[in-house]
This record gives C-alpha cells, structure tokens and sequence, in this order.
C-alpha cells in the first residue's frame, strides 16, 4: 500500500470515529436531557408531607338543589343535591381511553377528619384503577376501616371549565382543596345511569360521587385551618 493510499484510508476511518462519537455523544445528551425531565418531572409532582395531626376536620356538606339540569356534551347531568368539601388528595387519576373520560377526565381520592393526618396516611397506601380507590395497610390498621370509609372518598369530577380540569388534572397527593358544585345522576344514548352516591359511609359499586365542579381552589395550611375555626363558629 503506498503512502497516499494509507493516508486515506486513516483518513477515511478517522471519520468514521468521528462520526460515530458525535453520534454517542448526542444519543448520551437526549438520554441526560429526558432523565433530568423525569427527575424534575418527578420532583415537582411529589407528594406534600405535613407535620402529623389532623388538617380538614370539617365535614363534607351536602344540601339540596334547585339547579336546573345540565347538557355536557352527549351526557344529560341532573343534580342530586349541592356539595362542598374541604379535603385533603390522598391520590389522583387521570383517565384518556374509557367511555367515561369524556364527562369524567379524573378522579379525585379524597380525606378528611383523621384521614387527612399524616401519621394515619403514613401507614397506608392509596391508590387508583377502574375507577375506583383503594387502600392497603399492614396489621393492625392505623384507625377502623369504618372510619377509613366515613373520611374518604373517591370523587369523579366533571370539571365545568377548563381551568378547573387543568388544575384537578396537575394536583399533587398532599394538596389541601375546597371544591364546590353538585353531586349528579349523568345519562347518554346507549349507557345506563351514572348516578353519584349521596352517602359518605357506602363502599364498593356506586359509592362514589359524581360531581358537577364549579369552584375549584387550592388552600395552604394556614387557610384550610382558618376556614375549619370558621365553620366550627
């Protein structure tokens, strides 16, 4: 091989080598960059912990309703009675696929009274599917099931604006809320009533509640124990 010869082909496979390590180097960069989105993703969306006792000790409110019924795309909502609660997200789901989505884009599980105290949530673990909320916890319980059932529940919203779907979408585990609205019984062609329980001490099928939200707010620690001193007034 003459003298020209090889210095082309060491030219030839230097920019291979090249090319190859520019190549490695950009894959390495889109890998850094979507870990560090994960791990910021991760980060801004973590669960808020609060020092332990209880945060919501209000009850729910329910009351009757005058409202008229309501059109939300192909479903006919009538309300069942006006609702409003402070509460605590214990979990949120969102749901794109079922037949639901369409009215119901996610789900709220929520607590109040003992089931907003941390030293109770840090023994259970909540979660959502199918549209329901479930909760495990290793024996003995850190209160009754009972009570576990009477201070929680798994809220279908039916956001009434955009805004109000954005934030309930974004809401992390821990967020202390008040939303207001009505609890409703939902129709469309070709499904069977969707109704909302009107019960906070039910479980299993039906025991949720459906809920028509009008007002949607996000309180600090401060504000969800001034209102709790105001109702108690």
């Amino acid at each position: 091989m003459t003298p020209e010869q090889l210095g082309d082909v060491t030219g030839r496979a230097l920019n291979v080598l090249i090319r190859s390590t520019i190549a490695l180097m950009k894959s390495f960069c889109i890998l850094l960059t979507l870990g560090v989105a994960v791990i910021g993703w991760n980060y801004l969306h973590r669960p808020i912990d609060y020092p332990p006792g209880i945060l919501i000790s209000a009850e729910p409110q329910q009351t009757a309703t005058m409202d008229a019924p309501l059109v939300r795309g192909t479903f006919n909502l009538k309300p069942l009675a006006h609702f409003e609660l402070d509460a605590r997200v214990l979990h949120r789901k969102v749901y794109r696929w079922d037949r639901q989505a369409a009215l119901v884009p996610v789900d709220l599980a929520l607590g109040w009274g003992p089931m907003s105290d941390q030293r109770v949530l840090d023994r259970l673990k909540i979660t959502q599917s199918m549209r329901f909320y479930w909760y495990e916890y290793k024996m003995p319980p850190p209160i009754s099931p009972d009570e576990i059932i009477s201070h929680s529940t798994n809220l279908h919203v039916i956001p009434s604006t955009r805004e109000i779907e954005s934030r309930c979408k974004s809401l992390r585990a821990g967020a202390l809320v008040h939303l207001s609205g009505d609890l409703v019984e939902a129709t469309a062609p070709g499904m069977g009533a969707w109704r909302s329980s009107l019960s906070r001490t039910d479980t299993g099928n039906g025991a949720c509640e459906l809920m028509w939200a009008t007002e949607l707010s996000i309180l600090t620690e401060k504000e969800a124990q001034d209102r709790q001193s105001l109702v108690k007034r």
